[in-house]
């Protein structure tokens, strides 16, 4: 059982427990870390979403230019919202559609390169 003594115990405690939903994806958008929030945000649990694609969240309507924009931004190490929140369309697992408001954060390596992407999100059906 982690007690949070140690940094990376106390850091999953955080992500684990923060009240909105925590998603971070590798280069090629396949989901590797799901918090508890995000399993009660969208319907999947943490066995069903990691491994998987980000499309499993993604309208099919909004899947071409989001993968536009997430190649984009992991090849030039940047992106265009800077943090910003933005309002954006979600899909449940039931199929029920969401508005989420989201922020995005690309993770880096020590070295400056873009290893995957880090968003938090907050339903604002």
């Amino acid at each position: 059982m982690t007690t949070g003594n140690d940094e990376f115990g106390l850091a999953e405690l955080i992500l684990e427990q923060t009240a909105d939903a925590l998603i971070y994806a590798d280069l090629q958008g396949v989901i590797l870390r799901w918090n508890q929030a995000a399993c009660s945000l969208f319907g999947y649990r943490s066995q069903e979403a990691l491994g998987a694609s980000l499309d499993i969240i993604i309208p099919e309507h909004l899947r071409a230019p989001h993968w536009a924009g997430y190649h984009a931004a992991m090849k030039s190490g940047s992106l265009k919202l800077q943090g910003h929140p933005t309002v954006t369309r979600a899909v449940h697992k039931s199929g029920d559609k969401l508005y989420v408001e989201m922020t995005f954060a690309l993770v880096k390596s020590a070295d400056g390169a873009a290893i995957g992407s880090v968003a938090m999100a907050r339903d604002v059906t």
